[in-house]
């Protein structure tokens, strides 16, 4: 009996070594990638996307670096140091150039996701001929506007712009403040500023394509359209916003829609509230006094690169989770989570509020205008228009001063 306790003491130290030894190796096997994400107001969507992937891949964890401002200057600093994230999310177009320029960017041509998304999309990835990333979200920004509130006050959704300022004007009357402000953060400002740019090149009739050369050639201004009727329109935005819109960042600006404070945000889907206790509608922000030259300014917003200074086996695991990301699996949480479009073909959107398909119906019926700030220099838009746009709003700059200073950016960018 002792000899079979001292044997059966023996296997069992044996099992504990080989025990311990597997988890040891489960450990040190495990690949870690950090992910670079600077979308805030989908924190939430993105972990549950993490968490699912993680729960079919255990041998992979994803980290993420949520960086929701100086997202530009933080991943600049990393990438010269050679310690980029390995999943980068990215502006599209001027971002996933300025990268793949640098060579910081995986060519991800080859790829088999690339083949389920809409061939449209596929520009907004594209460098000298090659895709460096996998294009995710459309998007469009517009007005969101309280379907409720306008039909309580016989109110139809604006589709040109004297129509909006009728509206705002019945609004202001009934003590309701038309649009919901956002001063306190740039992007938005910046955002609008080139909403309005892009409608007014469209306008003259100037191509979207040779405006952004000339600019690149030193050879054109920002200034080139009816800046009168640019600055206006800002001028008319700000002052139908609340008071104190200076102080108001995104949280500001949701309660105050959400709690029928203001009855419009100019904003992207993604801005959508999910508790609002009313209808939301979505039309473009109307420029023009002819209709049919008011769009939609609709693109591919974001996308996922993978980082050229990871590791081989990151790099691996980096693009089994774009990969993953094509599932329809993926492209349900996706769209449920972040409600938001994919980019994929064929994708089941009809869980999204009815507000996407104002969007995918105006889309289709008028076309839209391209987020043509995705095209220029990335510091362009980053610091000059989005900077300019919002101290111009706060009455701290000049409309001469926003334009000069977007010039001189560019020809320093290039």
């Amino acid at each position: 009996m002792k000899k079979l306790l001292t044997v059966l003491l023996a296997l069992s130290l044996v099992v504990s070594v080989f025990a311990g030894g597997s988890k040891e190796k489960t450990a040190s096997n495990l690949i870690e990638l950090e992910m670079y994400y600077y979308k805030q107001e989908n924190q939430e969507g993105l972990l549950a996307l993490l968490d699912a992937y993680m729960a079919k891949n255990p041998g992979v964890k994803i980290k993420t670096l949520i960086i929701p401002n100086d997202a530009d200057a933080t991943m600049a600093a990393r990438a010269a140091q050679g310690k980029l994230a390995d999943i980068l999310q990215m502006q599209s177009y001027s971002r996933v150039h300025e990268y793949a320029a640098k060579g910081y960017l995986v060519d991800l041509s080859n790829e088999d996701v690339l083949k389920k998304v809409v061939p449209g999309s596929l520009p907004s990835v594209t460098y000298n001929n090659k895709q460096y990333a996998l294009p995710m979200d459309l998007q469009g920004i517009g007005i969101i506007y309280n379907k409720d509130l306008f039909a309580k006050l016989n109110l139809k959704a604006p589709t040109t712009y004297r129509e909006l300022e009728n509206v705002c004007n019945v609004l202001k009357g009934n003590g309701i403040t038309p649009f919901s402000g956002l001063l306190a953060e740039n992007w938005s400002a910046g955002h609008f500023v080139t909403l309005v740019h892009t409608a007014l090149l469209a306008e003259k009739g100037i191509d979207f394509n040779t405006f952004i050369n000339n600019m690149n050639a030193g050879k054109g201004s920002y200034g080139e359209i009816d800046t009168a009727k640019l600055f206006s329109t800002m001028d008319f935005y700000a002052a139908n916003m609340a008071s104190n819109a200076g102080d108001m960042a995104w949280d500001e600006q949701q309660n105050d829609f959400v709690a029928g404070k203001a009855a419009m945000m100019v904003q992207g889907l993604f801005a959508l509230p999910g508790d609002a206790p009313f209808d939301m509608g979505f039309v473009p922000f109307p420029v023009s006094n002819t209709a049919a030259n008011n769009k939609f300014y609709a693109d591919v917003d974001s996308c996922f690169g993978v980082s050229s200074q990871s590791s081989p086996e990151k790099r691996k695991a980096a693009i089994d989770f774009l990969t993953w990301l094509g599932t329809p699996e993926a492209q349900k949480l996706w769209i449920e989570g972040y409600k938001l479009t994919v980019s994929f073909t064929g994708a089941d959107v009809s869980a999204l509020p009815p507000a996407f398909t104002d969007l995918i119906e105006g889309v289709s019926a008028q076309g839209s205008y391209p987020w043509l700030f995705s095209m220029y220099p990335s510091v362009v838009f980053e610091e000059a228009c989005k900077n300019g746009a919002q101290q111009y709003m706060l009455k701290r700059t000049t409309a001469n001063d926003v334009i000069k200073n977007i010039d001189a950016t560019w020809k320093a960018a290039k």
